[in-house]
């Protein structure tokens, strides 16, 4: 009887020993796979931080601006160079964000109809659990909204909106505060200006939910409750009129967690 339930007790284990070491391959297979898709796609675009002269200088508008003196319309935007390519590949793209010295190097998506497609897809279509960062359907990147709320995983290997935790600290803030967050058409730069944790259940401070103000005070509002929160102060408070990006990756202290990194434009 004895060896019988030994014999029982080691199958087991073997068996939850072969699903461990399966399941750890597997995630060692994905990232691995993620990772050179992400390299792939920052390939792509190069540097985004900042536009180049090529992309951003006319060659010669001198005697164009002064023979012009009607009023005309003002131009359609262009897309930046370096995500033509990019969006080429995927037209749900509809920007990049990085953050210089991390993994947070990654194409920006946005599906309307369907909300959270990317939740579980990469940018090639793919099922995956590391997703693909993507904007909240209501937020216009082009306007742009007020506030646009952009969603990435909180992965081990360090990839997607992984990078985020460390902005718990106020050294990690000190360090690196600033955001690079270019729609398909425009350059920008944000400075992290908040950062808290929240639940998602219902009843808690829906920041997602913040797109355009329809006051000064709600505008306001929203600042103060982002800033209440925060693990530390920054200093930095944005006024009606900035526009403002909040990064929002999972948080397991809480039940259903939130990390939240909020930003303001500064260029």
């Amino acid at each position: 009887m004895k060896k019988t339930v030994f014999t029982i007790v080691v199958i087991l284990l073997l068996i939850a020993f072969g699903v461990s070491a399966f399941m750890v391959g597997s995630y060692v297979l994905e990232s691995k796979k993620q990772e050179q898709l992400r390299n792939e796609l920052s390939n792509m675009v190069a540097d985004t931080t900042q536009p180049t002269a090529e992309s951003t200088v006319p060659a010669d508008t001198t005697e164009a601006t002064e023979a012009t003196t009607e009023e005309t319309d003002p131009p359609e935007p262009t897309m930046i160079p370096e995500l033509a390519e990019v969006y080429e590949k995927n037209q749900d793209t509809v920007g990049w964000i990085k953050i210089e010295g991390t993994k947070m190097d990654n194409p920006v998506m946005q599906t309307p109809d369907d909300p959270n497609y990317y939740l579980k897809r990469d940018f090639n279509h793919n099922a995956s659990d590391w997703g693909t960062v993507y904007a909240w359907s209501a937020a216009d990147l082009n306007e742009p909204s007020d506030n646009i709320t952009l969603f990435g995983h909180n992965m081990k290997d360090g990839s997607m909106f992984a990078a985020l935790n460390a902005y718990t600290s106020k050294a990690a803030w000190e360090k690196n505060p600033l955001i690079f967050f270019n729609t398909l058409t425009e350059y920008h730069t944000y400075k992290i200006f908040a950062v808290f944790k929240v639940s998602a259940n219902i009843g808690s401070f829906a920041y997602h939910q913040f797109v355009d103000a329809a006051t000064e005070e709600e505008f306001n509002d929203f600042v103060s409750t982002c800033k209440a929160l925060s693990f530390y102060d920054t200093g930095i408070t944005p006024q009606y009129g900035d526009k403002l990006i909040c990064l929002s990756t999972c948080e397991y202290t809480l039940d259903n967690g939130r990390l939240v990194v909020c930003a303001v434009r500064i260029t």
